[in-house]
C-alpha cells in the first residue's frame, strides 16, 4: 500500500507553515512543504492581522505540495490557528474591517463594561471558559462599540480558520474546538449562547452552524484547485484550534484517564487535563480555569500562561538594540545564571505587550522587591523559572478540581525543544515530564485527517500512531527543594 499524504496547514502567532504527513498505516512522517512569517502587523496605532497575505502564502504551500508531492498521492488538506480571533463578512463576502489582532488594546476596560450588563458568574456558569480580556466575546463587545455600523452589516462570523476554509472551499461553518475559545458558547449545550449574546445586544444571525473535528468541508475551490495543481482535493476541519490539535497528538497510553496532564507550549503555554464534560462549579470559576472543546468529545480544563512570549519578546528587543540571540545561546545564558533569584508573576497584564520585555521583567522585580536581573541570561531565567512555578501552581489546582493525582506531565509543541524549562518543570512540579513531539499541533491536524478518511480509528489509536512515530525525552525530578522555597515566594503575587 502506498503512504497516504494529508496536508496541514498550522499558523502560530510568530509564523505559518504547510506541514505534509505521510502515513503508512502504522507510522507518520512529516515533511516541510512552505514555511513563512507572521506576527501584528501595526497600523494606524491598531494591531492586526494580514489575512490576505497568509492566504497568499498557503496558496504557495499547496503549490509546492503539489509539485513536490503529486496530486494523486494527497488524501485532503486542513487548517489549525491559533484561538479568539476572528472576521466578520457582509451579505456579498466582503471582510468587514481589517482583521483585529487579540493583544490590540481596545478591550481593556471591557471586562467590567460586559459585567454591567451579564454577572460574572452568570458569564462562566454559561459558558465554562476562563475571563480573559482577549476573548471573542469582548472583542466583540468592542467591536460593536466602537464600529457598530460595521457589526450591523455582518452576515456571517467565522473564527481565522473557518475563514481559511471558507477562501479553500466555500464553507460557512465554524469548527467546536475553536468556538469553544470564544466565551459565546454554551459549555452545557455546545451550542451558540443565544440568549447571553442577545443581553449583550450582539446580533446572533451572523453565527454559523457549528461542526465537529474531522468533518469533510467539501473540495477545494475550482480556482484554488487549478492554481495550487491539487484539482478537487478535500478540505478536512481538524482540531482547528492549535491547542486542540496539540493535544490530539500527546503520546499517551491513558486516553480518558485523570492522570497526566498536558502543556501545549509555544507562545502560550497552555495547561490542563482531559475530562468528559465542562467543569463549572465554583471552585472552577475562582481559579479561572477554562472548559474548552477537544477532539473525541473531550473537554480540555486548562489554563493559558504565558509562555514563550517572554522569551520571544526579550529576544526581539535584544535584537532591535543590536544583540541577537539564537534560542540556544539564551538557553546557555539562564543556565549560567544562578537560579531562583528573581521571580514574576508571568500573567501580569503587564507582560501583555509591553515596548520593551527586559524593562518590563526587571520592573516587576523592583516594585516587588526581588533581586534586578543585572544579564540577559538572569532575565531569561527568572522568566523560565517563573513559568516552571506556575506550572506548579496549574498542577495543584488542576488536582483539586479533578479529585485526581497526576503523576506525568506531557510538554509537547516547539517548547520541547527548551531542555532547560522542561527539566526545571519536573523539579518544580515534582513530576515525571515527557517532553515530545515538536511538530505536534500539525500531527495532531494530520491524524484527525486520518480519522476523517477511516484509516485511523478515532483519537486513542491516533495517538498509538504518534508514539511510534516520534521520539519523545523523559524528565525526572532531581533537586525539588530549593523549588518548595521559590513556590512560597512565587504565591504572594498570584
Amino acid at each position: 500500500m502506498s503512504d497516504k499524504v494529508f496536508l496541514a496547514v498550522d499558523l502560530g502567532a510568530e509564523s505559518g507553515r504547510v506541514m505534509a504527513g505521510r502515513f503508512n498505516g502504522s507510522k507518520v512522517s512529516l515533511e516541510q512543504q512552505h514555511r513563512f512569517g507572521n506576527g501584528p502587523v501595526q497600523l494606524g496605532g491598531t494591531l492586526r492581522w494580514n489575512l490576505i497575505g497568509l492566504w497568499k502564502e498557503i496558496q504557495e504551500g499547496l503549490r509546492l505540495s503539489a509539485a513536490s508531492i503529486g496530486k494523486q498521492n494527497i488524501a485532503s488538506v486542513g487548517v489549525d490557528t491559533w484561538g479568539v480571533d476572528f472576521v466578520l463578512m457582509n451579505r456579498n463576502n466582503e471582510l468587514l474591517g481589517q482583521p483585529w489582532n487579540y493583544r490590540d488594546s481596545r478591550t481593556e476596560g471591557m471586562l467590567q463594561k460586559a459585567f454591567q450588563r451579564v454577572p460574572r458568574a452568570e458569564i462562566f456558569a454559561q459558558t465554562g471558559l476562563q475571563f480573559m480580556q482577549i476573548n471573542s466575546l469582548y472583542q466583540l463587545l468592542a467591536m460593536c462599540e466602537r464600529d457598530p455600523e460595521l457589526v450591523a452589516q455582518a452576515t456571517q462570523f467565522l473564527m481565522i480558520p473557518d475563514f481559511f476554509h471558507w477562501c479553500l472551499c466555500g464553507s460557512r461553518v465554524v469548527e467546536f474546538t475553536n468556538a469553544t475559545t470564544t466565551q459565546m458558547l454554551n459549555a452545557a449545550s455546545r451550542q451558540w449562547a443565544f440568549e447571553m449574546l442577545r443581553r449583550f445586544d450582539v446580533p446572533t444571525a451572523m453565527f454559523p452552524q457549528l461542526v465537529t473535528p474531522g468533518t469533510v468541508l467539501g473540495n477545494l475551490r475550482s480556482e484554488v484547485g487549478e492554481l495550487t495543481g491539487l484539482g478537487k482535493l478535500p478540505v478536512v476541519t481538524p482540531a482547528t484550534h492549535d491547542t486542540g490539535s496539540a493535544v490530539a497528538a500527546v503520546p499517551t497510553a491513558n486516553t480518558g484517564r485523570a492522570d497526566w496532564a498536558y502543556i501545549s507550549s509555544g507562545t502560550w503555554s497552555l495547561m490542563g487535563v482531559e475530562v468528559p464534560e465542562p467543569v463549572t462549579s465554583d471552585t472552577c470559576a475562582s481559579l479561572n480555569f477554562t472548559n474548552e472543546g477537544g477532539v473525541g468529545g473531550s473537554i480540555r480544563l486548562l489554563k493559558n500562561i504565558a509562555g514563550l512570549w517572554l522569551i520571544q519578546e526579550c529576544r526581539r528587543v535584544w535584537k532591535q538594540n543590536g544583540r541577537e540571540f539564537s534560542w540556544d545561546e539564551l538557553v546557555r545564558l539562564a543556565e549560567s545564571a544562578p537560579a531562583l533569584q528573581s521571580l514574576i508573576n508571568p500573567d501580569d497584564p503587564r507582560f501583555g505587550a509591553p515596548s520593551d520585555m527586559p524593562a518590563t521583567i526587571r520592573q516587576f522585580c523592583s516594585e516587588n522587591g526581588e533581586p534586578t536581573p543585572d544579564s540577559e541570561g538572569a532575565v531569561i531565567r527568572c522568566a523560565l523559572e517563573s513559568l516552571a512555578l506556575r506550572y506548579r501552581q496549574t498542577v495543584l489546582s488542576l488536582e483539586k478540581l479533578t479529585d485526581s493525582r497526576i503523576d506525568t506531565i506531557h510538554i509537547v509543541g516547539g517548547g520541547t525543544q527548551n531542555k532547560l524549562l522542561s527539566q526545571m518543570t519536573a523539579d518544580a512540579c515534582n513530576r515525571r515530564v515527557v517532553a515530545g513531539p515538536v511538530e505536534a499541533t500539525a500531527i495532531g491536524n494530520i491524524m484527525m485527517q486520518a480519522v476523517a478518511h477511516g484509516d485511523v480509528a478515532g483519537i486513542e489509536e491516533a495517538r498509538q500512531v504518534v508514539a511510534r512515530s516520534f521520539p519523545v525525552e523523559e524528565f525526572c525530578p532531581k533537586n525539588t527543594a530549593p523549588w518548595d522555597d521559590a513556590f512560597q515566594r512565587f504565591q504572594k503575587w498570584m
